[in-house]
C-alpha cells in the first residue's frame, strides 16, 4: 500500500488530558500525500533499518552457529529462522502439499503474507529478499501510519516522530524487519484506524479486511471498529438521506470478517474441519484453551521453577512482563474510556492469557497501537520518560535481536 494513501490527521484541536482518545474530526481537510513530518519519520525508519542490518552483519560473524568456524553465515541468514520457514513453505508449496493431516502444521498461519510473498516473488526471484522487502515497505507505511495516529493526540507536537520511535526501537522489533507478519498486518490496520477516525468507514473496512488476511487479530481489529463506529458522533448531516448514509457505513463493518471466513470455509473444504487452523496452533504450539490463571500458573512455572533451558525460560518471563503491561494499559484505555482501544487489547490479551501457557505475548506488543501513543504523549508532557524509555529498551532490543538472528528462540 503506498504511503500516499494513508489518511493524514485533521488539526481539530483535542483535550490535552486524552493521551490515547482524539476529539472526534469533523469535515477534515484534503489529505496531503507527504509531508515534512513524515518524511522525518521515513528517515528516521531508515536509520533503524541500518541498525537491523548491522546487528545482522555482526551476529554472523560473532554468533555462529559452530563455535570454531572459519566462514561466517550468509548475508541473508540471520533472517531465516523461525516462522519465516512457515511463511515461505505456504507461499511456495500451499498448505497441504502432503495432503491433509500431514506436515508441519502450516494452516495454523492466515494466508494474507503468504499471498503477498507469492505476488512478490514473481519480480523477485529469491524467496527472503522477497519477504524482507515486503516488511520493508510495510514498515515504513506502519510508521508514518503510527505517526499520524499520535499527531491525533497533539497536533503540531513530535508524538508522531516519537511514537514511530518507540515501536522503531522496542525489544520485539526485529520482527518487523524480519519475513514475519507483524509489519504486514500493521501496515493495513493502521491506516485503517486512521480511515475510521475520519469517518471513511468504506477505506477502513477494506483495509481491516486486508489486515485480518494477515493475522486473527484483524477480527480484533474489526470488533473495534464497530465500537468506535457506535461512540463516533457524526458530522452534522447535509443530506436528508443522512440516515442511510449511517446504515450503508455501518454495512460496510462485516467486510473485515469475510477474509476468515474465506479462510475457514478453505479450511473446511480441505479438511473437513473449519477450526483447522486452531487445532494447528494446539498440536503445533500448545494453545489449547485454559482458564486465565491456569495459563499465568504453567507460565510461572516454566520461567522460574528450572523446567526450561535458560534461553526459553527468559522468553517466559519476557512474556510474563509483557501480559502484566498489557493489563495495566488496559487499565489506563478503561478509566479514560477508551473503549473502541480497550475492546482490541482486551480480545487480544484473552487470545494470549487463555492458552496452555503464554507464547508470543511479548511480540504482540508490536500491535498494540494505543501503547506506543499513549508512551509518546506522555514523552511529550514529561521529557525524562522519552531518556528513560530509551535506556531501558536499547539493551533489550539488542540482545533479542541478537538470539533471534543466532537461530535462538526470541518469542
Amino acid at each position: 500500500m503506498p504511503i500516499s494513501a494513508l489518511p493524514s490527521p485533521g488539526h481539530t484541536p483535542v483535550r490535552a488530558d486524552s493521551p490515547v482518545r482524539p476529539a472526534p474530526v469533523a469535515a477534515p481537510p484534503p489529505a496531503p500525500r507527504l509531508r515534512p513530518a513524515d518524511r522525518e519519520v521515513l528517515w528516521l525508519y531508515l536509520l533503524t533499518r541500518v541498525a537491523v542490518w548491522t546487528t545482522a552483519y555482526c551476529t554472523r560473524w560473532l554468533f555462529p552457529a559452530s563455535g570454531d568456524a572459519r566462514v561466517p553465515a550468509p548475508v541473508l541468514a540471520p533472517f531465516e529462522h523461525w516462522d519465516w520457514g512457515h511463511f515461505l513453505n505456504i507461499a511456495r508449496d500451499g498448505y497441504f502439499p502432503e495432503g491433509p493431516g500431514e506436515g508441519d502444521n502450516r494452516e495454523a498461519f492466515f494466508p494474507g503474507l503468504p499471498l503477498v510473498l507469492r505476488a512478490v516473488h514473481v519480480l523477485i526471484p529469491h524467496w527472503t529478499v522477497a519477504g524482507l522487502l515486503v516488511s520493508l515497505v510495510a514498515g515504513a507505511v506502519a510508521a508514518v501510519a503510527l505517526a499520524r495516529i499520535a499527531e491525533l493526540h497533539l497536533p503540531g507536537s513530535r508524538a508522531g516522530r516519537r511514537a514511530a520511535l518507540f515501536l522503531l526501537v522496542s525489544p520485539c522489533a526485529v520482527f518487523l524487519a524480519a519475513g514475519y507478519s507483524e509489519a504486514l498486518f500493521l501496515a493495513l490496520a493502521l491506516p485503517a484506524w486512521l480511515a475510521a477516525r475520519r469517518q471513511r468507514w468504506l477505506l477502513a473496512s477494506v483495509l481491516a479486511a486486508g489486515a485480518t488476511t494477515v493475522r486473527i487479530s484483524g477480527l480484533f481489529l474489526a470488533a473495534a471498529l464497530v465500537v468506535l463506529f457506535l461512540t463516533t458522533p457524526t458530522t452534522p448531516p447535509t443530506r436528508r438521506d443522512e440516515g442511510t448514509s449511517r446504515k450503508r457505513d455501518a454495512a460496510w463493518l462485516v467486510l473485515p470478517g469475510l477474509p476468515a471466513l474465506l479462510y475457514f470455509w478453505y479450511l473446511y473444504g480441505r479438511t473437513g474441519d473449519p477450526m483447522a487452523w486452531k487445532h494447528a496452533q494446539e498440536r503445533g504450539w500448545y494453545r489449547h484453551f485454559r482458564a486465565p490463571w491456569e495459563a499465568w500458573s504453567q507460565t510461572w512455572h516454566e520461567a522460574f521453577d528450572r523446567t526450561q533451558a535458560t534461553g526459553y525460560a527468559a522468553q517466559f518471563q519476557a512474556d510474563l512482563l509483557a501480559m502484566v503491561l498489557g493489563l495495566l494499559l488496559l487499565g489506563v484505555l478503561l478509566v479514560r474510556r477508551c473503549w473502541p482501544e480497550a475492546v482490541y487489547l482486551a480480545l487480544t490479551l484473552w487470545a494470549l492469557g487463555t492458552s496452555y501457557w503464554y507464547m508470543s505475548v511479548a511480540r504482540s506488543t508490536l500491535l498494540w497501537w494505543p501503547l506506543w501513543v499513549g508512551l509518546a504523549v506522555w514523552s511529550v508532557r514529561r521529557r525524562w520518560v522519552a531518556i528513560a524509555y530509551l535506556c531501558l529498551v536499547a539493551p533489550l532490543s539488542t540482545v533479542l535481536a541478537i538470539t533471534f538472528m543466532s537461530g535462538r528462540w526470541a518469542g
